[in-house]
């Protein structure tokens, strides 16, 4: 108990400093903006949805069904909202139960002492393991472990206690194999690992020997085998039911070589894949939150220096499973044995893993005599020809090294075989051989393949501590891998550091994957506000790869925010050519496209875009949300040229389509502005209050609703909604002029003034405010603060003509006659056929010849 205290302790430390992190990169998809975490979403949702909130059965789900994990997510919510601190304490918290477990169960295969402590550090601090721990997200790897562990524990009491409880135990396996599916789908693997541990560790055979023992000798191993083998069909014959009965579907940056038309390119790569994970396991110097796109360049051609690394590695695993698999009949002689690599663990003599001591049939362990090692039963010795113990054909389910009074370790062949099985058959599902995958590498993948590599290294270390007989070699072993578990430590508390903010997890990537790297980055520097460096970011980002949609995307965004309007339109579309369906950049081109007064180009940008389906999206309910806007768009185009009932019929439309995480007190408000204009005040009254429904804080339903209150005579009521806006918006000039107006209606001139006053005072740069409040100053009888205002309004906008000819209204009031003149004039050259202009223009002509002052050629 000591050791797994000791390994879950150093797991605990290690990874101390990432609860300060921030979330990362996948962490903003899956909790800070998935709707299944929200307390008004239905808990049920999480059966229905994917690891991302997307539903399973939906075209352009992950089919990543994660709902144990989701729910922990919720849970974390439930308790403290989205502070990421809590979220890092549970999944270190997880990684530290996942090290004591793990080193509880290397204890039977390696015994109490070192190398299962060794085990548990290397464990403990691999430095692959820092993007499921630090990052938020790989919960769904450290949590499916833990019970991937518990599943394969309980196997194993099973497996060596008494016929009684057998049953309980191999129930609680199977229910902690089911939920470390339903953590992650990988956790289903346990079943497999389970039966090889069952026929390597408990029975002890051969591979030879395997088969023979499971179809002829052993009725109790075949039962167990068959209760795995149907156990497993069912949990993934349900999952796929539930999923739909369809693989997902991934873009081609996600699995390039999944794309690739060319066999040779796929098969080459596919082969290289796995030793390019094993690599990152055996010298994890070169981590990266992502490997997608070109980060891994596809093996394309035999000539391909990087074969040579695919047959080494596959060479090497072929070798380490001959050892394993081999014989043990050709083996040197029993006195050589004994002589050299016999090991005393915890006060007793066991034999260095060449060769096991069966229990006799009566539950009793073997004597063996003090002077040559000879395993004796009732007297007889039983040996093979060549000296050494012969193996037991089929040991009885009866006694097992875990339990009291077993005193002997499974061979080191037969740990060499569960260590490849628990390394390589949780590994199988990413390999694309049964389907493809969403990515090329992922390093949290290689949380429970790296169980089998840990206790690789440890067994390996074992059986070379043995064949050295002298100190000096021994402690050089043994700070051999002290120094490796240092070496691994250092590198992940460094490592853990990149994983405080996105900003230092992209800076870290761009060795490794620039263009995913670059393009992340350039999203953290715009929301900093550092605009330039932004723009650098994603115009790198598109050096290393000219077609990605999102970066054109963000980049025109970017331009966009910054009035370069132009050319952020240049990027949308090059945006929407490359991604065809890629509704945020039809919903910005629109925008763009009607500041520009581009209406009917517009208007066909909107439609487009309200017309691309979401089969097959990432994010379908981000399209959802940027179709839903475009209608919403289309339809407050349609209604400022007056047309309201098409209008309505559009807003419509996007209520329908909205979905459900979309904001929808805009749309709402100005469907009832629509039905004003219809002069349909019940029904426009009924969506003004769904507005104020759906958010009521929001102004201008405030406003538009006292506006509404006013019309049918409920006074009081308006100027209760206006009082709130101003309260909601106290800086806002806009509900001070709306008022205003309301106070003008009441003849309450000198209140209406001040309104008037503070609203061009707030917004002095807003057209509409000022030009309001100087209107409204002007019925009140105010008009030199009114003139003040309209030569602002002018100023504002010097080519509007309206706001020319007020201005020389009000000048020609105040008495500035040839003023007044001017600004007619140019009034009249934006808009010569204005009538109201031109009789103002004639009447103070006709007041300054009167005065006998000189005028401009009229017309």
């Amino acid at each position: 108990m000591i050791t797994e205290l000791v390994c879950g302790a150093v797991a605990l430390v290690l990874y101390l400093n990432t609860l300060n992190a921030d979330f990362c990169y996948d962490d903003s998809r899956a909790i800070k903006t998935n709707q299944d975490l929200l307390p008004e979403t239905p808990w049920i949702n999480i059966l229905y949805d994917d690891f991302w909130g997307t539903l399973l059965t939906h075209s352009g789900s992950h089919k990543s069904f994660r709902p144990l994990c989701t729910l922990s997510f919720r849970l974390n919510h439930a308790l403290d909202g989205l502070r990421p601190w809590g979220f890092h304490l549970v999944n270190v918290g997880l990684h530290a139960a996942a090290t004591g477990v793990f080193t509880a169960l290397c204890r039977p295969l390696l015994g109490g002492g070192t190398w299962s402590l060794l085990a548990g550090l290397l464990f403990a601090s691999h430095p692959v393991h820092t993007e499921a721990v630090a990052g938020v997200v790989g919960r769904a790897d450290v949590g499916a472990a833990l019970l991937f562990l518990l599943s394969l524990l309980s196997y194993v009491r099973g497996c060596g206690g008494l016929r009684a409880w057998t049953w309980l135990w191999m129930l609680g396996s199977l229910g902690c194999a089911a939920s470390s599916m339903l953590w992650k789908e990988q956790g289903v693997t346990v079943l497999a690992v389970s039966a090889a541990y069952d026929l390597f560790i408990f029975q002890r055979l051969r591979f030879r020997q395997a088969l023979p023992s499971v179809y002829k000798r052993n009725t109790s191993v075949l039962l167990s085998l068959s209760i795995l083998a149907c156990w497993g069909v069912l949990l993934l014959a349900t999952r796929l039911y539930w999923m739909g009965n369809k693989p997902p579907n991934f873009s081609n940056s996600d699995n390039p070589a999944a794309d690739s038309p060319n066999i040779l390119t796929r098969t080459l790569t596919f082969f290289y894949l796995p030793a390019a994970n094993a690599w990152l396991l055996l010298c994890p110097n070169q981590l990266s939150f992502d490997w997608s796109m070109d980060a891994l360049p596809l093996v394309r051609t035999v000539a391909d220096w990087r074969n040579l690394h695919t047959v080494a590695f596959y060479a090497g695993f072929s070798l380490l499973a001959f050892f394993g698999l081999r014989d043990i009949s050709g083996h040197s002689s029993k006195a050589k044995e004994d002589s050299e690599n016999s090991l005393v663990t915890n006060g007793k003599t066991l034999t260095n893993g060449h060769s096991y001591d069966p229990p006799d049939g009566h539950h009793n362990n073997h004597n063996t005599s003090s002077e040559s090692g000879t395993p004796k039963t009732n007297g007889k010795s039983t040996h093979s020809g060549n000296g050494l113990t012969k193996p037991h054909p089929c040991t009885p389910r009866t006694a097992h090294p875990s339990l009291p009074g077993a005193s002997t370790l499974p061979s080191t062949e037969n740990v060499v075989v569960f260590s490849l099985g628990l390394l390589s058959l949780p590994f199988i599902p990413a390999t694309n051989l049964f389907f493809y995958v969403g990515f090329v590498i992922a390093e949290r993948v290689l949380y429970i393949p790296s169980m089998g590599f840990c206790l690789l290294v440890a067994v390996g270390a074992r059986a070379l501590y043995i064949r050295l007989r002298t100190r000096g070699p021994r402690g050089m072993l043994l700070g051999l891998c002290t120094g490796l578990v240092l070496v691994y430590s250092i590198k992940t508390v460094l490592r853990n550091q990149d994983w405080s903010n996105e900003e230092m997890l992209y800076k870290s990537g761009i060795s490794v994957n620039p263009a995913k790297a670059w393009g992340n980055l350039g999203n953290v520097l715009k929301n900093q506000g550092q605009m330039a460096k932004a723009e650098r970011a994603y115009r790198n980002a598109l050096y290393y790869r000219g077609n990605m949609a999102d970066m054109l995307y963000n980049l025109g965004l970017l331009l966009q925010e910054n009035d370069r309007s132009s050319e952020a339109l240049h990027y949308y579309k090059l945006a929407i050519g490359s991604r065809p369906t890629l509704a945020s950049a039809y919903l910005n081109t629109g925008i763009i496209l009607t500041n520009q007064g581009s209406l009917d180009e517009a208007k066909r940008t909107f439609v487009t875009c309200a017309e691309i389906p979401d089969e097959n999206l990432k994010d379908p309910h981000a399209h959802k949300s940027s179709v839903t806007s475009c209608l919403y768009n289309l339809g407050k185009l349609l209604h400022e040229q007056g047309l309201q009932e098409e209008a309505l019929s559009v807003y419509k439309k996007a209520v329908q389509k909205m979905p459900r995480q979309f904001a929808p007190q805009s749309l709402y408000n100005m469907m009832g502005e629509a039905y004003m204009r219809l002069n349909r005040l019940e029904e426009a009254g009924h969506w003004y209050r769904k507005s104020l429904g759906a958010k009521p804080d929001h102004i201008p339903a405030h406003l538009t609703y006292a506006k509404l209150l006013s019309i049918i005579g409920q006074k009081t009521q308006a100027e209760h909604y206006y009082i709130k806006a101003i309260q909601l918006g106290p800086s806002k000039g806009n509900c001070y002029m709306h008022y205003g107006q309301f106070l003008l209606e009441q003849s309450r001139l000198v209140e209406a003034a001040e309104m008037a006053e503070r609203a061009a005072e707030l917004d002095s740069s807003e057209f509409d405010v000022v030009f309001s409040a100087a209107h409204m100053l002007r019925q009140a009888s105010l008009n030199e603060a009114a003139e003040r205002h309209y030569e602002r309004a002018a100023k504002l906008r010097p080519d509007y003509p309206a706001a020319l000819m007020n201005l020389g209204a009000i000048l020609h009031l105040n008495g500035r006659l040839q003023q007044a003149e001017a600004n007619y004039l140019r009034a009249l050259q934006l808009k010569p056929d204005d009538v109201i202009t031109r009789s103002n223009l004639r009447k103070l002509w006709n007041i300054m010849e009167r005065q006998g002052l000189r005028t401009t050629q009229g017309p």
